[in-house]
């Protein structure tokens, strides 16, 4: 089975210094056809204005991971993390048994486009940690990079939890086949370029869920990049 959530049928938030797409139910945007995808439980698309952002509040039980596409974002929490994110990596924090922390836009002339992730744990009560890693850079060619996993390989964050997540990379007229394992699921979060999933045509902000396939196709028209998520 394959769906296609197609990018303008998302929650909307607009609030001056934020504009946001919620692909799932979040915050005062509930769809009962929509709470999250096995243990995907929130992709948020956010724009943040310049010199804005999100003050420091808390979170538990939850794995958060943050994605860059366009700007930067200046992250601080209670652990006496101070960082900031730019295109090209990825932020992974685990919140456990509890963590605090801010994510403002660093920039105070250009806007932050970027994708916020919720991953329910595989328990609660883990150990709040954080993480920032660089992905390898695009060559040009389609490729498939594990960028965060349980046991992940270098390069990719630590997920606590039986999700796989990759970044896929795909030039315009060229074609990806990513092998899904028996009784695993698939999330595609497009987040660059136009093609197909399958035979399912997509766009940027478009999602695609997938169940009982053994691949995932992925046939680009303009350039591809796209998050996919592994899920049990």
């Amino acid at each position: 089975m394959i769906y296609v959530r197609k990018s303008e049928e998302r929650g909307r938030g607009e609030h001056g210094w934020l504009s946001a797409r919620h692909s799932f139910s979040f915050a005062n945007y509930f769809d009962p056809r929509f709470q999250g995808f096995r243990h995907l439980l929130v992709i948020n698309e956010d724009r943040v204005a310049p010199g804005a952002g999100f003050p420091t509040h808390p979170h538990n039980d939850m794995e958060i991971v943050t994605y860059i596409v366009d700007g930067e974002l200046a992250h601080k929490d209670s652990l006496g993390t101070g960082s900031t994110i730019r295109p090209g990596e990825i932020q992974r924090m685990s919140a456990g048994t509890g963590i605090r922390h801010s994510e403002f836009n660093a920039s105070p002339e250009k806007p932050v486009h970027l994708l916020q992730i919720w991953i329910a744990p595989e328990r609660a009560g883990l150990p709040p940690s954080y993480e920032q890693k660089a992905l390898p850079e695009p060559d040009g060619t389609p490729r498939l990079d594990l960028i965060g996993a349980r046991e992940p390989a270098d390069g990719a964050v630590t997920i606590h939890q039986d999700t796989r997540l990759y970044r896929a990379l795909v030039p315009a007229g060229e074609r990806l086949t990513v092998p899904l394992g028996e009784g695993r699921h698939a999330w595609v979060q497009v987040v660059k370029g136009k093609g197909r999933v399958n035979d399912a045509a997509v766009q940027a902000g478009d999602g695609v869920a997938a169940s009982e396939q053994r691949e995932l196709a992925l046939a680009a028209d303009e350039d591809v990049e796209a998050l996919i998520f592994d899920l049990a």
